[in-house]
């Protein structure tokens, strides 16, 4: 591991702990060479999969591409960034295990299900892209059905 401050290779383990419900490992770090001390956190790599695009595509999943498209859904609302890690987290372990390739309309459909528990307008936000409105109506449509009307 490269110390962040001093670009040294030799750097040591202080302490490993576990975090994110067991799902990964917490590491304080200490360089050798200056003695600065970091974190780094080791995960499970269980998102190995391809993506298979509307278009017949394919492309390996890309978890930062995905939690980009959630997070300018969520822009200025009271949405955490442990909501979101924990959303990609569960997701992903179902789309691991649904096979080696997930169709991209399943991770649209499974992002925007999510979000609604999480928040109403991110929830609107993301399916007003994933849905494509064509026009007002159908959009008013969703808010109706989504409030229960």
């Amino acid at each position: 591991m490269i110390c962040p401050k001093c670009r040294n290779k030799s750097t040591k383990v202080v302490d490993s702990r576990e975090a994110h419900e067991g799902r990964s490992i917490r590491r304080r770090r200490e360089c050798e060479s200056c003695t600065h001390r970091f974190t780094t956190f080791e995960r499970i790599e269980t998102a190995n999969f391809i993506v298979v695009k509307q278009s017949g595509a394919r492309e390996s999943y890309d978890r930062a591409k995905v939690e980009r498209g959630i997070w300018r859904a969520c822009e200025k609302r009271p949405v955490t960034e442990e909501q979101i890690r924990h959303l990609l987290d569960k997701l992903e372990e179902v789309w691991s295990t649904s096979g080696k390739e997930v169709k991209s309309s399943i991770i649209g459909r499974d992002v925007m299900h999510s979000l609604k528990s999480i928040d109403d307008v991110s929830y609107i936000r993301f399916a007003s892209v994933y849905r494509q409105f064509k026009d007002v109506e159908s959009f008013v449509d969703e808010l109706q059905k989504m409030l229960g009307r």
